[in-house]
């Protein structure tokens, strides 16, 4: 009888521990989530599912063109690009991105704007013209989804405060033929 008290106590062990790392993993690394339309086409479909990684600007800076998760003033997660960093000055004209008024490539629009026929993929603006600042402030990002006539993003909700952004995601892992690492 002793042995089966301890086996089945070794057992409630190992599942609390269990249950205990997948908290942890869910709430402090790694979450999955679901994109929600379509304003980062082509390189993301409505309903892809993907992994966002809570954990990695913890550690470093975010990068420009990182695809991150942020909570948005609607109290809705968002996915979108980042276009500018902390002191950046932003500017789109004739569909091409200036930042500090050097002319940026952005090779994932590539096959997008060849096949837009009425007019720019991006209307063209100044970071000052949309939020009445110069550069992006410290502590704030400037994204854009890939989908710019369609994308609800920084040139309508403004900059983002880095404490919104819940992590990066470059992972789709569902449906199989959309799962790999997108750019």
């Amino acid at each position: 009888m002793a042995k089966k008290k301890n086996e089945l106590w070794e057992w409630t062990k190992a599942l609390i521990i269990a249950v205990l790392l997948a908290v942890v993993i869910r709430f402090f690394l790694f979450a999955p989530i679901v994109v929600d339309g379509e304003s980062m086409m082509p390189t993301l479909h409505d309903q892809d599912r993907m992994i966002v990684n809570k954990f990695s600007y913890k550690i470093g800076e975010p990068e420009r063109f990182d695809i991150i998760v942020f909570h948005a003033p609607e109290n809705k997660d968002y996915i979108k690009r980042i276009i500018g960093l902390p002191g950046d000055k932003i500017e789109y004209q004739n569909d091409t991105l200036y930042v500090n008024g050097e002319a940026i490539e952005e090779p994932y629009l590539d096959d997008f704007k060849n096949q837009v026929i009425d007019g720019p993929l991006t209307e063209p603006f100044t970071l000052e013209e949309l939020t009445g600042q110069e550069t992006v402030p410290e502590g704030h990002l400037f994204v854009m989804g890939d989908n710019r006539r369609y994308s609800k993003d920084s040139r309508h909700i403004g900059t983002i405060p880095m404490e919104k952004v819940l992590g990066n995601t470059s992972m789709v892992y569902w449906p199989l033929e959309d799962i790999g690492i997108v750019d």
